[in-house]
């Protein structure tokens, strides 16, 4: 029988493996994971306790507003605002960076999360997820509130990122910059379980995941590349969209392969428009498939080495096993 390890044991193995650490990072994911909890549970029962619908208001994206992605959103923010650990957050949900209260010390550390990524498909019970990410503030003097500058790093200055699926199960997968974990949450329990341990992602996959709806309005290299993948002598690929992207790239990360979000010409016909959100959503994802041997680009460049410069950034995605990435910059860059 394989040894039992709650996420709480492997926080604590982990910190021992940088003297240095302070244990602060630690009571800071302590603190996020109680509210991942806290959601799961809501996410499990929501079409019995009327959570489910729009609650009539629009977030700073335009988008309408989930009562799931305003009760994550107060999760969250109820379970760091007091802590220490935050100089400030920031939330897809929120225009603006959201500060900790005056009463409440600042710490050393700013969050960034979607608090409900897919939260459009939730009534079709189809999988949704929070993604985070942590980085240490920039601006001095410790203790005094954060800044937008504490926010605005790009991806490979991050400490910690993750995201947790609310699926068939609740599966929550972190990394400090160590490898990549995952842990199933045991509602018998209430405990974060270690289920998959050092996520490694295939060199290449056997599937591509694209909102083929939008071809027409793709750049013609990602246009000849999702082609080139439907041909009988290669692959055989499958196509897997499910349109939440925590869901998607989980699949990815699991099983290999690629997932794109590529910009589209339709609203801007000459730079293109792009869906993703930078801090909330690529940048995590990137920072964890590249701990998982992965890449993850724009197509002209990292995505860790983006410099965001304003807090709901986009950009173009390219995600998954190396030998499927740098086969679709191939394609996108006209070498092939």
């Amino acid at each position: 029988m394989p040894h039992i390890v709650s996420v709480q044991r492997h926080l604590i193995e982990s910190q021992r493996l940088h003297p240095q650490a302070t244990g602060e990072l630690t009571g800071l994911l302590w603190d996020l994971i109680l509210a991942f909890k806290l959601i799961a549970a809501a996410v499990n029962k929501a079409g019995l306790v009327d959570i489910l619908g729009y609650d009539g208001s629009t977030n700073v994206h335009g988008d309408d507003v989930t009562r799931l992605d305003r009760y994550a959103q107060d999760v969250i923010y109820r379970a760091m605002d007091h802590g220490g650990h935050l100089c400030c957050m920031a939330s897809e949900e929120e225009e603006e960076i959201i500060p900790i209260p005056s009463k409440y010390p600042c710490g050393s550390y700013v969050l960034s999360f979607d608090p409900l990524d897919g939260s459009s498909n939730i009534n079709a019970n189809v999988s949704v997820g929070t993604i985070f990410s942590i980085a240490r503030r920039v601006t001095e003097p410790v203790g005094s509130p954060g800044q937008p500058g504490d926010v605005l790093q790009p991806g490979h200055k991050l400490v910690a990122a993750g995201y947790v699926v609310y699926g068939s199960s609740t599966m929550m997968v972190y990394s400090t910059g160590d490898g990549v974990h995952g842990f199933t949450l045991d509602p018998s329990l209430g405990e974060f379980l270690l289920s998959h341990r050092d996520i490694q992602i295939p060199k290449r996959g056997a599937v591509y995941s694209v909102n083929e709806g939008n071809t027409a309005w793709w750049d013609d290299g990602t246009r000849r590349y999702v082609e080139h993948l439907k041909q009988p002598d290669v692959g055989p690929y499958k196509s897997r969209y499910i349109g939440s992207m925590i869901a998607d790239v989980h699949r990815t990360l699991l099983y290999g392969g690629i997932f794109l979000y590529p910009l589209t010409f339709k609203k801007d016909k000459v730079r293109g428009y792009a869906k993703l959100r930078l801090l909330y959503e690529a940048a995590p994802m990137a920072f964890l498939v590249e701990q998982a041997g992965g890449i993850a680009t724009t197509g002209q460049e990292r995505i860790l080495d983006v410099v965001p410069t304003h807090l709901h950034q986009r950009c173009a995605v390219a995600i998954g096993s190396p030998d499927d990435v740098t086969e679709y910059l191939s394609f996108f860059r006209g070498t092939r």
